[in-house]
């Protein structure tokens, strides 16, 4: 027998398709916790995740906690890059139009945020990033709801039509009805053209 035929053969590792390097493993640790809540959120499970030694995630974290700060600071710059509040168009027709479809496409990282957010009541130390989740999501807002409405908005118009937004969110991560988001939102933008100087 030849020397190649007594060896084993090294297990084929799963192939990454979510971004490369760190940000695969940013990926990876927002469809762990996603999963399993941050309880579940390990050096292992996440190298197992991305497919990847779990000396590779320590290498590029140092420790659990960097890796959750990281992680989330990730959630933020993906969340303002690819939210769907801020169309542009001043519309309110097109207001959060893509908002179902969104999270129908990336349930991991809404339910991300929502777990670090509750942690957050936990662990103070999240806070500072927990705010910045949420001023890129107001200022989203408010940035549309000043172009879509006469009169512009105010900050307490703002924060109550992204509160709506955010359950509308939530019921659908986890009653899954898409259809009955779309029904909302038609809606709410309804409810905002009868807004003093709203357009009908």
């Amino acid at each position: 027998m030849s020397d190649s035929a007594e060896k084993p053969r090294p297990r084929p590792r799963k192939r990454v398709d979510y971004g490369t390097g760190r940000e695969a493993l940013l990926n990876a640790a927002v469809r762990v916790v996603a999963r399993g809540g941050l309880r579940k959120l390990t050096y292992r499970a996440v190298a197992e995740e991305a497919g990847v030694t779990h000396g590779l995630v320590v290498h590029h974290f140092g420790s659990r906690d960097a890796l959750i700060e990281a992680a989330l600071e990730h959630a933020v710059r993906t969340s303002a890059s690819t939210s769907s509040l801020e169309p542009g168009t001043g519309d309110i027709a097109d207001f959060a139009a893509g908002l179902a479809d969104m999270v129908t496409r990336e349930p991991a990282m809404q339910t991300f945020q929502y777990e670090l957010m509750l942690e957050s009541r936990r662990r103070p130390e999240l806070l500072p990033q927990i705010r910045a989740l949420y001023d890129e999501y107001f200022q989203a807002t408010e940035r549309e709801l000043s172009r879509s409405l006469p009169e512009g908005t105010s900050p307490a118009l703002t924060r109550l039509v992204f509160a709506a937004l955010e359950g509308l969110v939530l019921h659908q991560l986890v009653l899954d009805e898409p259809d009955v988001t779309e029904a909302a939102l038609k809606e709410l933008r309804s409810l905002l053209t009868r807004q003093p100087g709203g357009a009908e």
